[in-house]
This record gives structure tokens, C-alpha cells and sequence, in this order.
């Protein structure tokens, strides 16, 4: 500031001996030097700047390859520390059999109290000793008149933590930006690379592999990526049930029924892919409109697959596998409100974010001319409108939000009487079809 001053000083004083002029006076140096301060000019920093922490580092830019070598390599020893924390099976076992030796009286209730819960902690490996926290006890304890808490309990909270933690570590080695998320070219290496693992999938070709991947991947992002942004965070998939239900193929004796219930088992991958091959008469890969109302019993209306085609991702008019099954995670999970949040878009005609009378008319009418062309009898267009407005009750009469679909709890059963003429004849027939039901099972 001293400096910038005598320069100021300095050329007026040349310049009023150049120009014979008045010097400056004291008030315009006055105001030159406020208006200097004000500007930031000569301004001293506070001496907090020198103490604070930086909160905020931002990325390297990528063309900085040696940054960008260096973030990529501490990542990794930090998550290879992170990998050597965690215990091992030797370890668990070990705190198993330690549990067992403590065990509070009355033994046979295999119970653990405070006072042996931390002689436990005592005799346990540094690894081990965070886990054994009071406030870990208080949460599994349930008002035992002894004052203890089930070892097994204990036990299978610690191996929850430590699959958790392997997970998270297991998924953040795929996590390229380092940020907390994953894409999904790096959710189908991360699930690419763990198939060989999983026994339950050894009898899957080589050339399913892609098939496999993408059936797998699609799941994930069609629940935890419901606004399509393309990333989805490793922490919702660890507190999802989505990679339990990977996890569980690697049981061997896993049973028929949890593999035909399970999504990323190998016999779901291939019914899905088997029915779209099936719907593909023409073999060229890919879905026309006609092909797709193959789908099921072929009972969806035409109006409803106009839609799907008018709003879903389509290539010259056809649609991919990946689209197909983002289609079959909608209409086999219609309670979900992420597959209600893909079937209210198609229903929305006039794409305001409501499903207004017209709309209910619209869909219905395809219904009834599938219903006369049956020869069934017709019913009452007004009736049924008043019925799904009263099953809804919306905030705004005469309009139906996603809100109000999800909120009302029978958004699946108003979904399936507009889109699907078996849906709405299994509705309009419920009571029948429940007493018939009741004659068989006395």
C-alpha cells in the first residue's frame, strides 16, 4: 500500500511540475486512499486465514496427469489400510469362542452381561475392541430381567459390520471419479468380475456373460437412479437388499424357489432374456410395438404400449434389452413407487404431471373396446372414474399427482385396470373370484 501511494505521490508531483498545476489536496487524497482500501487494494487478510483449514480441495483437472496419478495411488493405499483393518475369519472365530467361555449365568440362555461384556473386550485384538462400546450393548439389549444381551446377536451385528465394510471397500475400488458414487460402466465391472465368485452362476456361458451384466446392473438403476442420472451412490446400494440378494448366490445349496425369487440369479436372467428372445419374432435384436403387446397373456391395450413408446427410449421406433427391461421391472413391481413413477409418465398424456379426467377416459376406452371385442359386457366410464378418484382421494379434485398415486397405497391396482384389460376384469371381478376361492380351500 506504502508502495502504490509513493508511486501516486510521485507521478502527481511530475505531473503538476510538467503542467505547472495545483497539487493534489489533502481531501482528494483522502478519498483516493478510501476508495483504494474499499477496491482491496493494500487490504490485510485476518490472521484466522493462516489457522483455518482448508474445508474444500477441489478435484485435479485431468490434464494433469501426475495429480491425477497421485489421487488414484492414495486412494488406494488408504482403502488397502481400510482392507487391513477388517477382521478376519480367524478373528471372528476366535471372538465367537471367547463369547462362549463368558457367558453370565444362566448359561443355557446363551447371554452375555455388561460386566463379562468387557472382560471379553479385554481379551479380544485390537481390531476387535470397537465394536464393544456400551452404546453397541444398550442397542441389543431387550429388557432382559439379567441385564444381558443374546451373544448371537452380538455376533451377527459385528459380521454385518464387517461385511459392510468389505463391501464398502469392494465398491469404492470401482469408484473412478473417487467421489462416492458409481457409474454403471463401473457397476458392471464391479458385478463383470465378482461372477466367477458366485457359485450359484457357474453354469452361465461365457457369451451371457454381457447379457448377465446388464440384466443385473438394470435392477440397481432402475431403483436407486430413479431421476436417471446415470451414477448411483455406494451408499444406497449398501442399504439396499439388492446386494444381499447378489450375495446370496454364492450359498451352493441355495433352493429352487429363492433362485426363481431372486433377480440376479441365473435362472431369472435367463427367463427375462428367454422372454425377450421369444417376443423377438423377427430376430433383429431389438422390439416393435407389435411385438412388445405379445408380452404376458397379451392383455396390455394398445393405447398404454402407444405410450411406452411415445415416452421410453426407442431406436427407429424399436425397443433395446436395456429399455425392455427397465419395462419389466415396472410391471412386475407395481407397488414400488419407483415403477409407479415410470408407469404415471406413460399415463400423463399431456405431460403436466397429472392424470386428469382426460387421461382416465383415454385409457379406459382401450379398455372397454378390448373388453366389447371379447364380448364381455360393458361398464360405466363415469362410474369407473368416480371409483379411482374415490380410491385416490387427491389433494386437487379432478387431478391425480404421483403423490397422491403413491400416497393412496393402491396406485399397483389402479395402474393394472387402466393399462391391462386381465387387470381390470380380475378388478371389476374380485368378489366373485374371492368367494370361488373361499369354496375351494373348505
Amino acid at each position: 500500500s506504502s508502495g502504490i501511494n509513493a508511486e501516486y505521490g510521485q507521478f502527481n508531483a511530475s505531473k503538476a511540475q510538467d503542467n505547472d498545476g495545483p497539487k493534489d489536496t489533502a481531501e482528494e487524497r483522502k478519498m483516493f486512499e478510501e476508495f483504494y482500501l474499499e477496491w482491496g487494494g493494500g487490504r490485510k487478510r485476518d490472521p484466522s486465514y493462516s489457522s483455518i483449514p482448508c474445508f474444500y480441495t477441489p478435484l485435479p483437472p485431468e490434464q494433469n496427469l501426475i495429480l491425477q496419478k497421485l489421487r488414484e495411488e492414495s486412494r488406494a493405499a488408504f482403502l488397502t489400510r481400510k482392507s487391513a483393518a477388517l477382521l478376519e475369519n480367524e478373528e471372528l472365530q476366535k471372538l465367537l469362542d471367547l463369547l462362549e467361555d463368558n457367558l453370565s449365568p444362566p448359561v443355557e440362555d446363551r447371554m452375555i452381561n455388561f460386566e463379562d461384556y468387557l472382560k471379553v473386550k479385554d481379551q479380544v485384538s485390537p481390531k476387535c475392541k470397537d465394536y464393544f462400546s456400551a452404546i453397541t450393548f444398550s442397542k441389543l439389549y431387550k429388557k432382559d430381567p439379567h441385564g444381558r444381551i443374546a451373544i448371537v446377536e452380538f455376533f451377527h451385528y459385528v459380521m454385518r459390520k464387517v461385511w459392510l465394510q468389505q463391501s464398502r471397500i469392494g465398491l469404492s475400488l470401482y469408484d473412478i471419479s473417487g467421489l462416492g458414487y458409481l457409474r454403471e460402466a463401473d457397476l458392471e465391472n464391479y458385478i463383470l468380475e465378482m461372477i466367477p465368485t458366485l457359485p450359484q452362476l457357474d453354469g452361465l456361458e461365457k457369451s451371457f456373460y454381457s447379457f448377465y451384466v446388464c440384466t443385473a446392473v438394470r435392477k440397481f438403476f432402475f431403483f436407486l437412479d430413479p431421476l436417471r442420472t446415470g451414477k448411483i451412490k455406494i451408499q444406497d446400494i449398501l442399504c439396499c437388499s439388492f446386494l444381499d440378494e447378489l450375495l446370496e448366490l454364492r450359498e451352493e445349496g441355495l433352493p429352487r424357489e429363492r433362485q426363481d425369487s431372486n433377480w440376479f440369479s441365473a435362472a431369472s436372467a435367463l427367463r427375462v432374456y428367454g422372454q425377450y428372445l421369444t417376443l423377438d419374432t423377427d430376430h433383429n435384436g431389438m422390439l416393435s410395438k407389435s411385438e412388445l403387446g405379445r408380452y404376458g397373456s397379451g392383455t396390455l391395450t394398445s393405447v398404454f404400449l402407444d405410450r411406452v413408446y411415445q415416452e421410453c427410449l426407442t431406436y427407429e421406433g424399436e425397443m433395446d434389452y436395456k429399455t425392455y427391461l427397465d419395462f419389466i421391472l415396472a410391471l412386475e413391481n407395481r407397488k414400488a413407487p419407483q415403477a409407479l413413477q415410470y408407469l404415471f409418465k406413460i399415463l400423463d398424456c399431456e405431460g403436466e404431471g397429472n392424470i386428469t379426467i382426460f387421461s382416465l377416459n383415454y385409457f379406459f376406452r382401450a379398455v372397454q373396446e378390448e373388453l366389447s371385442r371379447h364380448g364381455q359386457d360393458m361398464v360405466d366410464m363415469k362410474d369407473l372414474i368416480n371409483e379411482v378418484f374415490d380410491m385416490v382421494k387427491p389433494a386437487s379434485p379432478g387431478r391425480i399427482t404421483l403423490k397422491d398415486l403413491i400416497k393412496c397405497r393402491q396406485g399397483d391396482i389402479i395402474v393394472s385396470i387402466l393399462i391391462d384389460v386381465n387387470g381390470f376384469w380380475t378388478y371389476e371381478n374380485r368378489e366373485a373370484l374371492v368367494a370361488a376361492e373361499n369354496i375351494n380351500n373348505r
